[in-house]
């Protein structure tokens, strides 16, 4: 089969190798649309992945062609979409259902080969099935838009706050859109690029919703639009130390902080910083990826439903399509930004 196959960092080579074979338990999936996320970009070209070689690829939906030994063989034929995590089970967390924070887990595109090729393995308690008027493409943003709904649920939800988002990505821009369809009437965005003003606009928020932070003070801005309040609930999704401060300053007393973005350097605040937590008595929380319990209201199956439903659209931000053979230039473009995107997305025929 083609695929795209990582030897070391930078190292990324289209190459034609052996089709998977699916493992007791597992099925081989006929990838249809694979997104590029952003954690690939460190993964692919500068830090390396867990082992090499490796196949890319986390964020993925396809069509069940073959079904291994003691795997359900009603999924063969069905379309899917899939949790990369593998959780091992048996941890503690693992016990208590949260598997999002397994801590012997494996996961396909970065622990194991994953969907930046024509077909990868899963095994079937990763697999969600996918109703007919669902898009393969809308279908490979689940992961995200479920992060999403991770990083909602972990700040509480109340349709009098005022939100705040700061990081205009893929994942920012869901978690506007999931916290619109819930409700929130108060929502600001801070982003950085013209392309993610114009997706801000297309959700239905007025233009001084959003605050590009290239031209404008943040801080400021945030203050100027909450009465010098700050926001009650502010969700930072970039996961650098100015926009973590910005969090902080940025937070009305009582409110809540959720930390979302991987970070790209070590972390840290300043005494000043910090003694606005204790000041004004904030609340501080971590979000890591997403639940996945094969129940009607975890995280995958929240998302499933409002996208099947029509009520989020996270289609509307994929600004590239390409090609199997094209992904190469999709992950250049993301590194080199040297085209304005928000979703690159790969269409596999």
């Amino acid at each position: 089969m083609k695929a795209w196959v990582l030897h070391g960092i930078g190292d990324l080579r289209p190459e034609e190798v052996e089709k998977p074979v699916p493992a007791k338990g597992e099925v081989l999936i006929r990838v249809k649309a694979a997104g590029i996320c952003g954690s690939d970009i460190p993964r692919i070209c500068q830090n390396g992945a867990w082992s090499h070689p490796l196949i890319p690829g986390h964020e993925f939906s396809g069509v069940v062609a073959e079904v291994g030994d003691a795997a359900d063989a009603s999924w063969l034929g069905r379309r899917a979409g899939i949790y990369p995590l593998i959780p091992c089970g048996s941890c503690m967390t693992c016990r208590r259902g949260y598997y999002e924070m397994c801590r012997n887990y494996s996961y396909i595109g970065s622990r194991r080969d994953g969907a930046f090729a024509e077909y990868v393995t899963v095994p079937t308690g990763n697999l969600l099935p996918l109703p007919d008027r669902i898009a393969f493409e809308e279908a490979a943003m689940l992961e995200p838009l479920a992060v999403a709904v991770h990083a909602m649920r972990r700040g509480g939800l109340s349709a009098e706050d005022t939100a705040v988002i700061c990081g205009a990505g893929t994942v920012g821009l869901l978690l506007a859109m999931v916290l619109l369809e819930a409700g929130v009437r108060r929502l600001l965005v801070i982003g950085r690029k013209e392309a993610q003003r114009q997706a801000v606009r297309k959700l239905g928020l007025p233009a001084d919703s959003y605050c590009d932070s290239g031209r404008e003070d943040a801080a400021g801005w945030i203050l100027d639009h909450t009465d010098g309040r700050g926001g009650d609930l502010f969700f930072e999704c970039v996961g650098r130390n100015e926009t973590y401060a910005l969090a902080i300053q940025s937070t009305a007393p009582f409110g809540k902080v959720v930390l979302v973005g991987n970070p790209f350097t070590d972390m840290g605040l300043s005494r000043e910083v910090y003694w606005k937590i204790l000041r004004n008595q904030l609340t501080v929380t971590g979000s890591w990826n997403s639940s996945f319990l094969r129940e009607a209201e975890d995280d995958w199956n929240y998302a499933l439903k409002r996208l099947a439903e029509k009520r989020v659209r996270p289609a509307e931000l994929i600004t590239h399509r390409l090609s199997l053979g094209e992904l190469g230039r999709g992950v250049e473009i993301m590194r080199d930004r040297t085209e304005d995107y928000i979703k690159v997305m790969g269409i596999f025929e």
